[in-house]
């Protein structure tokens, strides 16, 4: 089931001071939440990879063609050429209220009082949270994937009762305050944020518009491409920061796709999954990335070494005895397109920001009211 919470508009005047924590008239916002059943159940699968101009395979946004990655200057040309389409934003809610590895409801409200102000302005943005249970399909296939993840969102402590009956859970106030700055709030039962968003970024390209999503989750890296930016929030400079196509390939020097390959190869210890280092020792990073640019992907190394000597003989070995075990790896690391979810074009209109001041003020006033006021919002995130 996708519960979709969408906000209707509410014009305050005088319009928005520039600083969000200034308190303004307060305004009453309605809203209304819709279900939306999906008429068929689609079930769990990774596709492979087949390299194509036109593939939507997971983990590919056409960066590779056949074995040959595609040269730098015609990835960042691309890129160029994007900068005229409009934005749509996807927030991640779920880390954004982390302070370290302790929930906090402080640092969401720094860090998405710093995005509406200073990154997406009146582009649209749309918010996406975990669905219950989000983690079970990939558990089916790993058990230790995100296995030391603590619960998310305690209920806020209090002792008025008129807040604890109004806002519930930190989940619902959170959501309440996204709604009412006219943000839609995604969440579907059974899929992760991750998966809901790299199936709508597909939707959203296809309708002519480039994306930013907004996380500091690494998993987001493999969907970067010409139209799809990621905007970072960095505790050491108290910002957002843009990362782009051109950042990837000047820090990894090859295309996103290979990321994921190679963190399918490597394992990725904040989610729980085990790198082939476990069983081969001396297959390391070195020998992974040499594979790979000669490559491409995960899935043409394991093909050719199937068929013919690909490296040395410990590498062989290993390519040969363990596919099962990285494909295994591919599909827990690498994000899912077919989440039944489809994109509303209400979703894509202007954002009206009249409501943020106010809204933002007394959320803050909130949290002074519930705990005592700390520095915790500016601490690092966990980067999983």
């Amino acid at each position: 089931m996708v519960v979709v919470t969408l906000a209707t508009r509410i014009l305050l005047t005088p319009s928005l001071p520039p600083n969000p924590f200034r308190s303004v008239s307060n305004g009453k916002s309605r809203n209304k939440t819709t279900e939306i059943v999906p008429q068929t159940t689609k079930s769990w699968k990774i596709k492979t990879i087949v390299a194509s101009s036109s593939s939507s395979v997971v983990g590919s946004f056409n960066q590779t063609v056949g074995e040959q990655v595609l040269p730098v200057r015609e990835c960042l040309e691309n890129e160029t050429k994007s900068k005229g389409k409009k934005r749509v934003f996807f927030l991640d809610v779920n880390p954004l209220c982390y302070a370290g590895n302790k929930p906090s409801l402080q640092s969401f409200g720094h860090w998405v009082s710093l995005f509406f102000s200073q990154v997406c302005l009146t582009d649209p943005v749309i918010a996406v949270f975990d669905g219950e249970n989000c983690n079970e399909k990939r558990r089916q296939l790993l058990p230790s994937y995100k296995a030391h993840r603590r619960k998310f969102f305690p209920r806020p402590t209090t002792s008025k009762k008129y807040v604890r009956s109004q806002f519930g859970g930190s989940q619902q106030l959170i959501m309440d305050v996204l709604r009412k700055c006219n943000v839609p709030v995604l969440k579907v039962k059974g899929n992760e944020a991750d998966d809901v968003v790299a199936t709508l970024v597909e939707q959203v390209l296809k309708r002519g518009y480039r994306v930013v999503i907004a996380s500091p989750d690494k998993d987001f890296k493999q969907l970067i491409s010409e139209n799809v930016q990621i905007v970072m929030p960095l505790a050491e400079l108290d910002r957002w920061s843009f990362y782009t196509l051109k950042h990837y390939i000047a820090q990894y020097n090859c295309d996103p796709h290979s990321d994921l390959s190679l963190r399918c190869i490597m394992g990725d210890e904040v989610d729980g999954v085990p790198g082939i280092q476990h069983l081969v020792p001396g297959f390391g990073r070195r020998t992974a990335l040499k594979l790979l640019k000669k490559h491409g992907s995960l899935e043409n190394l394991l093909n050719a070494a199937s068929v013919r000597t690909v490296g040395k003989q410990y590498a062989q070995e290993a390519l040969t005895k363990y596919a099962d075990y990285l494909r295994r790896n591919y599909e827990v690391l690498a994000l899912r397109r077919d989440v039944d979810i489809h994109l509303q074009e209400e979703w894509l209109v202007k954002r009206d920001t009249r409501n943020d001041a106010s809204v933002l003020s007394n959320f803050f006033r909130l949290l002074e009211e519930t705990d005592k006021p700390t520095n915790a919002s500016r601490t690092n995130f966990s980067n999983g």
